[in-house]
C-alpha cells in the first residue's frame, strides 16, 4: 500500500468504528434516512462490519455516497450487479439502487462511509465548473460500478485528503471553521476522485440533463416509499413524472438500474423482511400488507433475493 493509505491508516487508529447495524435503522419506507444538517449536510460514518454482526438490509436514498474499505475486502451489491472491493477501492455508490453490503466467510473490516446531499457543492445557482465534482455520482457508465481502485494513480492524493478530512470532522468539541475545513478537504478529495474516474467530462448539458431528470423522477420514488403495497400502473408512474409513459420506463431503470415493477417488488419485500423480524404475523398476513396477493409468489420471489425462505429467514437470529 501507498505511503498516503498507510497515514490513513494511522489515523484512523485514534477513531471510534462503531459496528454495523443497518436493518433496524431502516425505516417504514426501506429507506436508511439520516438527519443531515441543513446547512451542512455531510456526515460520515466509521463501521466495523464482521460476519459475527452482519445486518443485511437493503436501502436506497436520496444522499450521494462514498464506500472505502479500510482493512480487507468488501462486496457490495447495487441493483442485480456485485462488485467485489479490496482494501482501499472507493466506491461511489448507485444511491438509488437498492444496495446493500453482501456478507461472506471471514468478513472483517473497517469501513469509512461519507454521505452528502448534492447540494452540498452543487446547485443551479453555482458556477457552472462545480459540476465537475459531481460528475462521479451522476455520469454512471453502463453496467459498471464507478470505483477508484487502490492502486490507481489518483488514489494516493485521496487518501492523502481523507487523512486531513477524518481528523477535521472528528475533532473533539468542534474547533474554529471545523465545517469550512471539512468542506474544503471534501472538494480537493472529489476533485481528485473526478480525475481519476473521468478521463474526459461530459459537457454540462449532459450533467444537468441527468440532475433534471432524477428530480423528475423523485415523485415517484417518494409515492412508492409511501404507497408500495397499492398497484401501481405505467401510467400512474408516467402521470407523477409528468413524463410520457415510453419515456418513464427508460428514465426509471437509468435511474435505479431496474425496471420499475423489480424496484417496487424489491421495496415491498424489504419491509417484508423488517416485518418477519419485528412482529408475530404469520407469513400470510405480512405477504399480503406489502402487496403480494399470492403467498406462493412471494415465497418464491423472498429466497430468490434473501436466500431462504421467509419462514426460516424469521428464525435465524
Amino acid at each position: 500500500m501507498s505511503e498516503e493509505f498507510s497515514r490513513l491508516l494511522a489515523v484512523c487508529r485514534g477513531l471510534r468504528f462503531e459496528p454495523h447495524d443497518i436493518a433496524r435503522q431502516l425505516d417504514a419506507r426501506g429507506r436508511y434516512e439520516v438527519e443531515l444538517d441543513r446547512e451542512f449536510p455531510f456526515l460520515i460514518k466509521l463501521f466495523h462490519y464482521t460476519s459475527r454482526r452482519h445486518t443485511r438490509g437493503a436501502t436506497w436514498h436520496e444522499r450521494l455516497e462514498l464506500f472505502l474499505p479500510l482493512d480487507g475486502p468488501a462486496r457490495f451489491r447495487m441493483g442485480s450487479s456485485e462488485v467485489a472491493l479490496a482494501r482501499g477501492d472507493l466506491l461511489v455508490v448507485d444511491n438509488f439502487k437498492l444496495h446493500h453490503v453482501v456478507d461472506f466467510s471471514g468478513f472483517d473490516t473497517r469501513v469509512a462511509v461519507i454521505s452528502f446531499m448534492p447540494e452540498f457543492v452543487y446547485s443551479l445557482g453555482s458556477p457552472w465548473h462545480d459540476y465537475a465534482f459531481l460528475l462521479p455520482f451522476y455520469m454512471k457508465p453502463e453496467n459498471r460500478a464507478q470505483v477508484l481502485r487502490a492502486a490507481d494513480r489518483a488514489a494516493g492524493p485521496v487518501f492523502g485528503v481523507l487523512a486531513r478530512l477524518l481528523p477535521c470532522y472528528f475533532a473533539e468539541g468542534g474547533r474554529p471553521f471545523r465545517q469550512a475545513g471539512c468542506k474544503a478537504f471534501f472538494l480537493e478529495l472529489l476533485y481528485h476522485l473526478a480525475l481519476g474516474l473521468s478521463a474526459s467530462g461530459p459537457a454540462r448539458w449532459e450533467f444537468e440533463r441527468e440532475q433534471q431528470r432524477a428530480l423528475r423522477l423523485k415523485p415517484l420514488f417518494d409515492h412508492i416509499s409511501r404507497n408500495y403495497a397499492e398497484k401501481l400502473t405505467v401510467a400512474q408512474a408516467a402521470g407523477l413524472a409528468g413524463m410520457s409513459q415510453a419515456q418513464v420506463m427508460k428514465a426509471f431503470k437509468r435511474a435505479a438500474g431496474m425496471t420499475l415493477i423489480t424496484f417496487v417488488n424489491h421495496v415491498r419485500l424489504s419491509n417484508a423482511a423488517r416485518r418477519l423480524k419485528e412482529t408475530a404475523q404469520s407469513v400470510a398476513e405480512i405477504a399480503s400488507e406489502v402487496g403480494f396477493a399470492d403467498q406462493s409468489y412471494f415465497d418464491k420471489q423472498f429466497k430468490r433475493a434473501f436466500g431462504c425462505s421467509p419462514s426460516r429467514f424469521r428464525s435465524q437470529p
